[in-house]
C-alpha cells in the first residue's frame, strides 16, 4: 500500500508554459485626463458654403434675345388697339338714326330712299310725271341747279356712255326725254350715273340697272344685299325712277334744287359718304362736259 498525501501533490501538466513578452516602452501612450465639468456644451451650426455665381456683364439678356420678334409684336398690338378704338368711335359718332320703312301689300319691308316718309314715297313712286310742288320752284335757281333745260345734246351723252364702255351705251335719248318730261337737266342724271356706278360698270348697278343705286321701294323688285336695292327691268326704267325721285321728292316736297342742297340729303355724311367730295365731283364733271370734253 502506497503511502503519502495526494492533496499535497502537485499536478504535472503536459502543456508548455508561455512566457509573457515584455512590451516596448513606446508601445503605449498615456492619455491626458480631461477634467469633468458641469458647464453645458454648445454646438455651432455648420457653415454652408453657397456656390458663387459669376456675373458676365457681356452676356446677352433674355429680352434682347427676343427683341427681333417682341418689338414688332408690341407695335402690332398697339396699332390693332388704336384701330379698334377708332372704329368704335367712328361708329358711335356717325351712327345714322332709325331707318324709315315702307311695308308693301305683299308683306315685304323696304327702306325709303334717303329719309323719305311714306306719304312722300307714294307721291313720287306712283306718279307718271312731275307733281305739283309744295313751294314754287325759282325761275332763276342759281348755279348747279338740277332744274332746267338740257345742257348736253343726245349725241354728246352717247359719246360719254360709249367712251366709258357703259352697258347703257346708246340710251342717251331716254335720259334726254326724261329731262324734258320732268323739267330737269339730264346732264346731272348722267353725272350721278358716273359717280354712283361708273355708268353701270361697277357695283350692284350691273344687276339692278339703276342709275343711282336706289334703295328698295314697293313698286320694284328688291335685291336683298347690303340693305336692299331696287331692281329695274330696263335701263330706261331705272333712268325715269331717278327723275321721279329727284323732281317729285327733292324738288317738289323738300325744295332742294341745287347740288349743294340735294347731296346732304341724298348721300349724307352719317351714311359714310363724303358730302363735300360728292358735290365737288358732280360740279367738276358738269363743267368738263359743258366745255365739250368727253372724259371728265
Amino acid at each position: 500500500m502506497a503511502s503519502g498525501n495526494y492533496a499535497t501533490r502537485k499536478s504535472i501538466s503536459t502543456e508548455p508554459v508561455q512566457t509573457p513578452v515584455p512590451l516596448r516602452a513606446n508601445a503605449t501612450r498615456q492619455l491626458p485626463i480631461v477634467p469633468d465639468t458641469d458647464e453645458p456644451r454648445t454646438t455651432k451650426p455648420l457653415a454652408v458654403r453657397r456656390p458663387t455665381f459669376v456675373v458676365d456683364e457681356f452676356r446677352e439678356s433674355s429680352l434682347k434675345r427676343h427683341k427681333h420678334w417682341l418689338n414688332p409684336f408690341l407695335i402690332t398690338m398697339v396699332v390693332v388697339v388704336i384701330a379698334v378704338l377708332v372704329l368704335i368711335s367712328a361708329g358711335s359718332f356717325q351712327r345714322p338714326g332709325p331707318s324709315q320703312l315702307v311695308i308693301s301689300p305683299n308683306g315685304q319691308v323696304f327702306p325709303i330712299q334717303v329719309g323719305g316718309t311714306i306719304g312722300n314715297v307714294k307721291a313720287w313712286e306712283s306718279s307718271n310725271g312731275p307733281v305739283s310742288p309744295k313751294t314754287a320752284i325759282p325761275t332763276k335757281p342759281g348755279p348747279y341747279s338740277v332744274v332746267g333745260k338740257p345742257s348736253l345734246s343726245v349725241d354728246f351723252m352717247n359719246k360719254v356712255l360709249a367712251y366709258y364702255h357703259s352697258p347703257a351705251a346708246g340710251k342717251a335719248q331716254a335720259l334726254y326725254n326724261d329731262g324734258i318730261k320732268y323739267g330737269l337737266d339730264p346732264a346731272y342724271a348722267l353725272a350721278f350715273f358716273m359717280h354712283e356706278s361708273s355708268f353701270g360698270t361697277a357695283g350692284v348697278a350691273r344687276v339692278t340697272l339703276s342709275l343711282s343705286n336706289m334703295r328698295c321701294v314697293p313698286e320694284y323688285r328688291c335685291l336683298q344685299e347690303n340693305g336692299g336695292y331696287a331692281i329695274f327691268d330696263t335701263w330706261e326704267q331705272g333712268f325715269e325712277a331717278w327723275f321721279k325721285l329727284i323732281r317729285n321728292l327733292y324738288v317738289a316736297y323738300w325744295g332742294r334744287i341745287t347740288v349743294d342742297q340735294i347731296i346732304p340729303k341724298y348721300a349724307p355724311n352719317s351714311d359714310g359718304n363724303n358730302e363735300a367730295g360728292y358735290i365737288a365731283s358732280l360740279k367738276h364733271t358738269i363743267d368738263v362736259w359743258r366745255a365739250g370734253i368727253v372724259q371728265a
